[in-house]
């Protein structure tokens, strides 16, 4: 039986993409394949605002999006700012699977649950975060108050940019594992398989024993040369295909998210080689 609320979404959605005809604009196909929701991390179109990132990602057919922060600050949006980027997604067909925010360690109370409630107003219970260790019991507090998952993202610090402490940032899995001793169910893990792979782990054997706990998996080719180089995927040595075989093989329920580094201009071409790749691992 159809509740009142089924039909009355299913209203709503329909009158979006009647809107969407009438401006000779079609919603995108929903980009799951294999059973696995592919989509981007926008920080891959961090030279683009909003509608040109909407338009590329129609371009490339990617319905699914980790929304970082650069495209929507939690410290400046309003929650009408919230639910009208919702808006405007939806209006495309795309969903929100995540809110990428970032924190300082000294990041205020406002700025946290400002972040945590626009999750929620995006429509989704998933946060991702790069962030240093000592501010993970606020923001555990914080998953725990909103019921929404936080998963910590890691990075290859031998990065040239990287100038900070590399005990209170997240690259090893250890710094994963011990950052979850004692917190609660909802602090997760944001694999970045290739940093973690430019890093000399091996984000298949991690993925395989720590899936149940990952909530987004970045996407992305990085090498074996002396800078990690970042490389058009399938050309780097980043175990892309055999981490998407097995998300498929075990139901990953999160999203699969490309980040597109190279290109920064116009990452559009890039993202779609990127999409065909992947879907040739998953079909």
């Amino acid at each position: 039986m159809t509740t009142r609320r089924e039909f009355t979404t299913g209203l709503a959605g329909a009158a979006a993409a009647y809107a969407l005809r009438a401006t000779g604009e079609e919603t995108i196909t929903p980009s799951v394949f294999g059973g696995i929701q592919v989509g981007v991390q926008s920080y891959t179109f961090r030279s683009f605002d909003l509608d040109r990132m909407i338009g590329a990602m129609r371009s490339v057919g990617l319905s699914s999006v980790e929304l970082w922060n650069g495209h929507l600050d939690p410290t400046q949006a309003s929650d009408d700012d919230f639910q009208a980027v919702r808006r405007k997604l939806g209006q495309a067909g795309i969903v929100v699977s995540a809110y990428c925010a970032n924190f300082p360690t000294d990041a205020s109370d406002e700025h946290i649950e400002r972040a945590f409630r626009g999750a929620g107003l995006l429509g989704t219970r998933v946060m991702t975060s790069s962030v240093e260790k000592p501010i993970l019991p606020r923001l555990d507090a914080a998953c725990v108050k909103h019921k929404i998952r936080l998963g910590l993202h890691n990075h290859y610090l031998g990065d040239a940019w990287f100038k900070g402490d590399k005990a209170q940032n997240f690259e090893t899995p250890a710094d994963f594992l011990d950052a979850l001793k004692g917190r609660s169910e909802y602090l997760a893990i944001n694999l970045d398989i290739g940093h973690f792979s430019a890093s000399g782990y091996d984000p298949v054997a991690f993925f395989k024993e720590h899936h149940p706990r990952i909530v987004s998996l970045h996407i992305k080719d990085r090498d074996t040369d002396a800078d990690r180089s970042y490389r058009e995927f399938g050309k780097g040595a980043t175990p892309i295909h055999q981490v998407l075989r097995l998300a498929k093989q075990v139901g990953f329920k999160h999203a699969v998210n490309i980040e597109y580094e190279m290109e920064e201009s116009d990452p559009t071409g890039g993202v779609r080689r990127s999409l065909e790749y992947i879907k040739r691992g998953l079909l």
